[in-house]
């Protein structure tokens, strides 16, 4: 470590450095076998996601305001892990541990922007499924095709803005100290900690973006089911409330998936009891795991997804009869 640091030079003033050193995965031992697993997370992440968007896009009866938010999720699910499992595979498997300080700004914008919008798409649908049950006469008025395009495109653009302004601040970093990112990849907290300068503006984005993101989204989404519980309990018969809670099954799982590993690892961290190591586990794992099972999850627990993969299955069949005649 202190062979990558001593490039360095300590009494500089200001100290843009051409490359950092990503040191995730050390002295972790059979981490080969992690790395095999992250190629197989990322295969099923790829054909899991291109499948989705594929039903979606082929089916007409998908073609509504809940499907364009699966779809957007599907898509932040694939760019994701796209962005971030074949970089940590060159980066560890290929030993190519020096990473060019743009390139690593790029990295970092690109991993926390697609991380980010998971999160808000979360909670987009979490709305959808609100309006649907608590409002359904006036669901298709609310909400349309256009208007969830219309919140979807305000979501990439304000996730931009605000992580273009975290790219900014940490350009103003001077990094006289040492060049070694203790994570998997370029991670903006790990980063803006080896300034030597002031990085309480970077703090400040930090925070922001964990309230933003992660606990904003946590507490919208748990108060839209508690408005979504009250509204199951004023449907008179239980078959009723059974059918619309089906419809809510899918989401849940997600929000499942998406967040108790991250709030366990907050939890972990805040009382000082996780290794570093353990930490960069259960947060490279917290990121890659959710994009990989989110089609999965929708394939089996969404009855319209379940039903359009048997009208393309059949139509195929079909055609493939009729040419053989």
């Amino acid at each position: 470590m202190t062979s990558q640091n001593s490039t360095v030079p300590p009494n500089a003033t200001f100290v843009r450095p051409e490359f950092f050193y990503i040191n995730g995965f050390s002295d972790i031992p059979h981490v080969q076998y992690y790395y095999m697993f992250f190629c197989f997370v990322y295969v099923v992440t790829v054909l899991g996601n291109c499948f989705i968007m594929f039903i979606i896009y082929m089916d007409r009866s998908l073609h509504t305001p809940k499907y364009v938010a699966v779809f957007n999720l599907a898509v932040v699910d694939l760019c994701g892990n796209t962005a971030l499992i074949p970089k940590l595979i060159d980066t560890f498997v290929l030993n190519s541990r020096y990473i060019r300080y743009e390139a690593c700004l790029a990295n970092m914008f690109f991993v926390h922007f697609f991380s980010f919008n998971q999160s808000l798409t979360l909670v987009v649908l979490a709305y959808d499924r609100f309006v649907a049950i608590c409002f359904p006469l006036n669901y298709n008025i609310i909400i349309t095709n256009t208007v969830m395009l219309v919140i979807v495109t305000v979501v990439w653009i304000l996730t931009v803005i605000l992580l273009i302004i975290a790219i900014v601040l940490i350009t103003r970093l001077s990094f006289c100290k040492t060049t070694v990112i203790n994570s998997y990849f370029c991670d903006h907290g790990p980063v803006y900690r080896m300034a030597c300068n002031d990085n309480s503006s970077n703090n400040f984005i930090a925070i922001l973006c964990t309230v933003l993101y992660f606990i904003a989204p946590l507490v919208v989404i748990a108060l839209s089911y508690m408005f979504i519980i009250f509204a199951l309990l004023k449907i008179a018969s239980k078959d009723g409330r059974l059918k619309a809670m089906k419809t809510c099954t899918s989401h849940l799982i997600l929000v499942a998936v998406f967040y108790l590993p991250i709030c366990a690892t907050y939890l972990a961290a805040f009382t000082g009891t996780i290794h570093p190591n353990a930490r960069i586990i259960n947060t490279s794992l917290a990121t890659v795991i959710p994009p990989m099972l989110n089609p999965i999850i929708y394939t089996l627990k969404t009855e319209e997804i379940m039903e359009a993969i048997k009208k393309l299955f059949k139509r195929n069949q079909i055609l493939s009869h009729t040419r053989h005649r």
